[in-house]
């Protein structure tokens, strides 16, 4: 029986579907085009990444445009806000805790100054 034990804790991290803090294989600077901001806890596991909305754009890991028409969010934190989440492309849960978000978030009025910091 102890044999048995011992194989089946060998091979456990092979069979292991937990999720991750960070999503594997995904990078928050690919998030462009139509996005729907989730503000409603109950889904919070629909979302991608989970995100803070700050105020100062020094410390943000995106700084990102508000487009306003779909067809132009092409870029690299370039984002068309959907009120829709099934027409969205990314969904992002929006939290006020910033020690529990993934990404921060600062919003600019300038398409130029739109940026993503790795």
């Amino acid at each position: 029986m102890p044999v048995l034990f011992t194989f089946w804790l060998a091979l456990l991290p092979f069979f292991k579907t937990g999720a991750s803090a960070q999503p594997v294989g995904k990078d928050h600077c690919r998030i462009y085009g139509s996005v729907y901001l989730e503000r409603d806890a109950r889904y919070k596991n629909d979302a991608a990444y989970t995100v803070f909305l700050g105020e100062e754009e020094a410390f943000a890991d995106m700084v990102v445009y508000r487009e306003s028409n779909k067809l132009f969010a092409d870029a690299t934190a370039v984002w068309y806000l959907t009120p829709n989440k099934a027409f969205a492309d990314h969904i992002l849960y929006v939290t006020d805790n910033r020690n529990l978000a993934d990404i921060t978030v600062h919003f600019t009025t300038v398409r130029s100054f739109a940026t993503c910091r790795e």
